[in-house]
């Protein structure tokens, strides 16, 4: 049998491409056909839970169709993150992707099974987000310097627990680490809401977390904050002082945003992306956000997608430069 020569090939393919370009636009003119799953890569109880269950509700009632939250924790947010890169992209999938999966994970991680920019179509950005340290109110240090002190005359070092390992948080621990020329001891959970759970049992005393997912149990009292990790104090909690305010040269927020399997048809992108803005710009979201102490996001897909190639960038030496291990 004789080989195929390339304008033959060519032709073969040609019924298969119109029809996938007619494909198209009978997708977005259908979608959604079916109850959206919202993948989040981590426990419930965290921030990314909380967010990603403020938007689904008004988001679904926008698009139709429910939108339903499915936490898929483990390996630092990248076992959800990887089976939605491996999803059909019929928009029925999505991810809440965040600075732990799409940004930190790939450097950290030798076995990430999926290239953050090139195996996503990035949606939207949903949220920034300060860190905060908390501590047990009893057992914990009191501020952050005592926290300086404290960990400077234990032997063994303080404890801090995190939501896991590759977040921002178990990378801001290592950072803390090094400011105070003496490793924290990183202790890493599934999840935000587990290592919360650890901190107000006083299993742990202290916890780096995202502002949102603590703001509640500071509240509460359940928790004291000794500081953010913004460029200046939170509004939600003007009385709590930045880390530099405190002494440590530190300045970090995490984020997270909404994305889709690669090749998502671009009218489907186009329409998801402006009904999750409008989400955004409601009052009584923005109102949600302010008190818990995040910031909607305003990136649509192209702003988006350079975000996070931008962070990747950044990301990338930090981890390195750091040492921080997978736990």
């Amino acid at each position: 049998m004789s080989k195929p020569t390339p304008r033959r090939a060519a032709l073969s393919l040609a019924p298969a491409l119109a029809l996938a370009a007619l494909a198209a636009p009978a997708l977005a003119q259908s979608w959604p056909s079916q109850p959206i799953r919202l993948v989040v890569p981590f426990a419930p109880g965290g921030t990314t839970d909380l967010i990603a269950r403020l938007v689904a509700t008004p988001l679904g009632e926008s698009l139709g169709q429910p939108v339903v939250v499915e936490n898929r924790p483990g390996a630092g947010a990248t076992l959800g993150s990887l089976q939605v890169a491996q999803s059909p992209p019929d928009g029925h999938v999505l991810v809440l992707s965040s600075i732990a999966s799409h940004a930190i994970a790939p450097a950290l991680y030798s076995n990430v099974r999926y290239d953050a920019l090139t195996d996503f179509t990035h949606v939207a950005l949903l949220s920034l987000n300060p860190s905060v340290i908390v501590a047990h109110p009893r057992l914990g240090p009191a501020d952050m310097a005592d926290l300086a002190r404290r960990h400077r005359e234990d032997g063994r070092g303080l404890d801090m627990a995190s939501s896991g390992a590759g977040s921002s948080n178990h990378l801001l621990i290592v950072r803390l680490g090094q400011i105070l020329g003496k490793e924290l001891n990183h202790i890493p959970f599934r999840g935000a809401g587990p290592a919360m759970t650890a901190v107000i049992g006083g299993q742990v005393p202290l916890m780096s977390d995202s502002l949102p997912s603590a703001a509640a149990h500071i509240r509460q009292g359940s928790v004291r904050a000794l500081a953010t990790s913004g460029e200046a104090r939170h509004p939600a909690f003007p009385e709590v002082p930045t880390l530099r305010e405190a002494g440590f040269d530190l300045v970090t927020s995490s984020w997270f945003g909404l994305s889709a399997p690669a090749r998502l048809p671009a009218s489907v992108t186009d329409r998801l992306s402006r009904e999750v803005l409008a989400v955004l710009a409601r009052p009584e979201v923005q109102s949600r956000f302010a008190e818990f102490g995040g910031t909607p996001g305003t990136l649509d897909p192209a702003g988006f997608t350079q975000f996070v190639a931008s962070e990747l960038a950044r990301w990338e030496p930090v981890v390195r430069e750091s040492g921080a291990k997978p736990d």
